[in-house]
């Protein structure tokens, strides 16, 4: 959604890509994560809203922080698309939460509405692509400035 509106393309679609997976690799594991597997056609067939409704849906950030790992984990770790409803409640599921709850809340016109108005004032303050990650005004974005934010928020 965020593409949508910035008109920005993020590294993912360039058509020059190569070594960015290799240093994605390198950063994974010196962070102690597993190897990325990307789903099959990542990442034009597998941009899905349904994920991000998911995790709008899900108001208390314990949960919502278990149920993005989980999603991050399906679909990088295990190579599923989140663009499947199913592989969503999946994940839902495996983070201790009510699939068919989380199924009928994402489907609710307030969740919708809500996506789109979160969208805007992400768009409005800045953000240009995900991971983005605030630290009161200033806005560090990319994997690669997880770090910046860490010292930023510890500073």
């Amino acid at each position: 959604m965020i593409i949508r509106q910035t008109g920005k393309v993020p590294w993912s679609l360039q058509p020059d890509r190569n070594g960015d997976f290799e240093e994605i690799a390198r950063r994974a594991a010196a962070r102690g994560l597993p190897p990325v597997r990307y789903p099959e056609g990542w990442p034009v067939q597998t941009y899905s809203i349904i994920a991000l409704r998911a995790a709008l849906f899900v108001s208390d950030q314990r949960e919502r922080r278990a149920l993005s790992r989980a999603m991050f984990r399906t679909a990088f770790v295990d190579g599923r698309h989140l663009a499947d409803l199913d592989t969503v409640l999946q994940a839902a599921a495996g983070a201790g939460l009510d699939a068919e709850a989380v199924r009928a809340g994402m489907e609710r016109q307030e969740i919708k509405d809500a996506l789109r108005a979160e969208t805007e004032a992400a768009v409005s303050r800045g953000v240009t692509g995900v991971p983005t990650v605030a630290v009161g005004e200033d806005l560090f974005w990319g994997d690669d400035r997880l770090e910046d934010a860490a010292t930023a928020l510890a500073g």
